[in-house]
């Protein structure tokens, strides 16, 4: 029997349908967000970095009279220079702003000397300021002594790696990585260890309160990362109520700084590890006991590989979290200096935002590091339960029960005591020598800092956040999660959501100064507005409400969207009827992880407020700086009652919410 060829049939080529057109429209306008928010910031400071700013004095020329009025012969600022030494390579390097007075290369000058002084650039430009005046001429410009006392010349811009060179030549500030490092190396440390031992005791053992220590465990995320520090000032600083149990060692450094990072980490590795530990195959114990395995044995040959992966996460979660955090280190900090503090020092205190974005680009290199080591060992973990697991059940042992109960009460403790110190420092009248109790460190209006409208806006910029936030983020997930195809596509979207994790909050907020702060820029109108706190709020803390929602619309049934197109229904119907009900749970979670990071956060809006719109953790932040420490110990146990009453509204509301949209779960 012969073989027949067949003719090719023409390419068939799957036409969009009108869903299909509409959801690509919005997953690149949230791309597009995204892109605007996020990726043009980052490579606006990234560029910045290696903008330098330098005198060049070959650029000018000048002649000096004589008490006839007879001028000399024109000489470059170089060669005068070159000729006296006045200024070294490194004295011309500057800023910006940075200013060259022009009669300090002259020595003899005087404003009231009777000689005059010819003045012009030899190339196009060649900027310098007559007082407040630019000039950029190649004329010659003559001046009396008296106006040329005020000439300064100008820094011309180039570009090259000289901030770099500039920064790890410097011991003081390239110290400061070094000091970052071990910082986050010991807290993290020292975090994982203590929330691995409070999880296990929450999975693997039966004593009492367990709802008691995870809710108490939840309490620093209600806080932001100053309210620790200020504390341990009043337990351990100079005039703290155990100063003497430091032994001579002082709070205001590293030690500070680290017990203060396991405060505010700690609930997030915890959360992390319980996540893997609670996940275990109770045949995997059975059979180690039918093998004469001790439990020390069991535990690293057994529940150690199986949490392997939980414990990694939440290690650099916690390095990522201590190494970019601002708020701690700048209230108890002292003289240690780490990156955040030193971007921090270049911005606000020398207006050096070259060298600013420099240590921003530094900074962002561990962090970036962190996430990337993460998401691989994330991709590497396996389902360690199949059909046939049985869920691990563990058994009653009084004595390891009790050592767990003291543990979580000591770390209970460690949690409560730092918040109940703070609302005692908040009552006192006038620590340590009037210690009354009284509200007057509520009123807020009498010390710096914004007042009651600090709190204000902070509850607005919560709310926005939480809405706006939730709309765009859970819209932008179900667009990549359903559409159809554009795999490319899909693939750039999911890693333009997943960026903002591995971009500390300091980081984004000088960003955004380079990026939204240029008069060129279109959308230079929302820079010092509420506008562009809230972007970069929701842009900051996107990733985790992205990661939420994709969970969420994984466990819907693909089966949905076709079904819906063959009745000829539109895929928002669906997307109102079907998919936002079924998700509703993790929908609340999202908004409120918004709410309450928006209350919080310092760090990416520390460089973006203005006097309308300062925000509470901002002035916990402008009070301590003050010295009003107890008025700051009040603001931030104001945004304590903010966020424990919004998780109470949330829960309470969900749990009725629920009621009526999941009861078919119960079926």
């Amino acid at each position: 029997m012969s073989d027949t060829n067949l003719p090719s049939g023409p390419n068939v080529t799957l036409k969009l349908d009108r869903d299909g057109i509409i959801k690509r429209a919005f997953m690149a306008v949230i791309a597009l967000y995204l892109i605007v928010a996020l990726a043009l910031p980052l490579y606006a400071m990234l560029s910045k970095s290696f903008v330098t700013y330098s005198f060049d004095l070959d650029r000018y020329e000048f002649q000096v009279s004589d008490d006839a009025g007879t001028f000399g012969p024109a000489q470059s600022a170089a060669a005068i220079n070159e000729q006296l030494a006045v200024f070294s390579d490194g004295q011309l390097r500057t800023s910006s702003d940075g200013r060259l007075s022009a009669t300090a290369l002259f020595p003899d000058f005087s404003f009231r000397s009777s000689l005059k002084y010819r003045m012009r650039g030899t190339e196009e430009d060649a900027p310098y300021l007559v007082g407040l005046d630019l000039q950029n001429t190649t004329e010659w410009q003559e001046y009396d002594s008296n106006t040329f006392r005020r000439i300064n010349l100008r820094p011309v811009k180039s570009v090259g790696v000289q901030n770099y060179f500039e920064y790890f030549s410097n011991p003081a500030m390239f110290s400061s990585i070094q000091n970052s490092v071990f910082i986050a190396l010991v807290s993290t440390v020292l975090t994982v260890g203590a929330a691995f031992g409070f999880a296990y005791a929450l999975n693997r053992s039966v004593m009492r309160f367990k709802g008691f220590f995870k809710l108490v465990a939840m309490m620093p995320i209600l806080v932001p990362s100053l309210l620790p520090g200020i504390a341990l000032i009043y337990l351990f600083g100079n005039q703290g109520m155990l100063k003497s149990v430091l032994m001579g060692h002082s709070i205001y450094g590293p030690i500070g700084i680290v017990i203060g990072s396991v405060f505010f980490t700690f609930p997030h590795a915890m959360l992390i590890i319980s996540t893997a530990l609670s996940i275990a195959d109770q045949r995997q114990y059975e059979a180690a006991e039918s093998l004469r395995a001790s439990r020390w044995r069991t535990f690293w040959t057994v529940t150690i590989p199986g949490a392997r992966y939980g414990l990694i996460s939440a290690a650099f979660v916690t390095f990522t979290l201590v190494i970019t955090d601002f708020g701690l280190p700048k209230v108890i900090g002292g003289q240690y200096n780490v990156l955040a503090i030193d971007i921090y020092k270049q911005v606000i205190g020398q207006q050096n935002f070259e060298m600013g974005a420099v240590v921003s680009v530094i900074l962002l290199i561990p962090a970036v590091l962190a996430f990337i080591v993460d998401r691989q060992v994330q991709k590497k973990q396996v389902s360690l339960l199949s059909a046939r697991s049985v869920p691990y059940q563990p058994k009653v042992n009084k004595q390891f029960d009790m050592l767990c109960l003291l543990w979580c009460g000591a770390m209970a403790m460690f949690i409560v005591g730092l918040i109940l110190v703070c609302q005692y420092a908040a009552l006192v009248q006038f620590w340590p020598y009037d210690l009354s109790l009284s509200l007057k460190n509520y009123d807020f209006n009498r010390t710096d800092g914004g007042g009651w409208a600090a709190y204000t806006n902070s509850i607005k910029l919560a709310l926005m956040t939480a809405v706006f936030g939730t709309v765009i983020v859970f819209t932008g997930a179900y667009m990549v999660e359903k559409i159809d195809g554009l795999k490319a596509g899909r693939g750039v979207f999911q890693f333009l959501a997943m960026l903002p994790m591995a971009v500390p909050g300091m980081v984004l907020g000088l960003a955004y100064i380079f990026f939204f702060n240029d008069p060129a820029n279109p959308l230079n109108a929302i820079y010092g507005t509420m506008t562009i706190l809230v972007v970069s709020t929701v842009t900051h803390f996107y990733t985790v409400g992205h990661l939420t929602a994709l969970t969420a619309l994984k466990q819907i049934d693909g089966e949905f969207e076709p079904v819906a197109s063959s009745l000829r229904q539109p895929f928002y119907r669906l997307f109102v009827r079907v998919t936002v009900p079924v998700c509703l749970p993790a929908i609340l979670d999202i908004s409120i992880y918004l709410f309450v990071n928006a209350m919080t956060t310092v760090s990416a809006v520390v460089f973006l407020y203005s006097t309308h719109t300062a925000l509470a953790s901002v002035a916990v932040l402008n009070m301590d700086d003050a010295g009003d420490i107890a008025p700051a110990a009040a603001m931030g146990m104001m945004i304590f009652y903010t966020n424990a009453g919004a998780r109470l509204l949330h829960m309470l509301a969900s749990r009725r919410i629920l009621r009526k949209t999941q009861s078919w779960r119960g079926r």
